[in-house]
């Protein structure tokens, strides 16, 4: 099954995506803002689910219902 963004856009790895909600980083103080540019995504084993890096948080793991493809 194919990993799709939040309007159905195929997803591979090395996109760039865009955050499309403000969402808080469990475990730190960061807060991503709505409209954040993330840089070359890997796909996981999950199909509704992404790795990526932000600013200083590296092996982030985002929910596609929350991005889409820049």
């Amino acid at each position: 099954m194919d990993t799709r963004d939040s309007n159905g856009t195929i997803l591979a790895d090395g996109d760039n995506v865009t955050l499309i909600k403000d969402l808080k980083v469990k475990g730190t103080s960061v807060t991503l803002k709505r409209g954040t540019l993330v840089k070359g995504i890997r796909l996981t084993g999950d199909t509704d689910e992404i790795e990526c890096r932000v600013e200083k948080v590296k092996g982030l793991v985002l929910r596609t219902e929350f991005v889409k493809k820049a």
